[in-house]
């Protein structure tokens, strides 16, 4: 049987060299990046996966998330001026 599915919420941002760079805040440490959108759509699923596993097998990873994750809620995005 398959695991059930699971939606992550993902903070994209593009870097000063032009690459997507990718964050998953529900698993520390599981960011991706890459130079197009469908890149790093494919490289983000590829991300969680790997992350995932790695926390069934890990306990140390487990606690981890338990102590570091969240899952962000989304306020806006400004410029500010000084």
């Amino acid at each position: 049987m398959k695991a059930p599915r699971k939606n992550y919420k993902v903070i994209i941002e593009r870097d000063e060299d032009g690459f997507f760079v990718a964050d998953i805040p529900a698993l520390p440490g599981c960011h991706t990046q890459a130079k197009t959108m469908a890149e790093l759509d494919k490289n983000i699923r590829e991300v969680i996966v790997l992350c995932a596993a790695h926390a069934r097998r890990s306990p140390a990873y487990r606690r981890r998330i338990r102590q570091f994750s969240h899952n962000p809620s989304f306020v806006g995005v400004d410029t500010v001026m000084v």
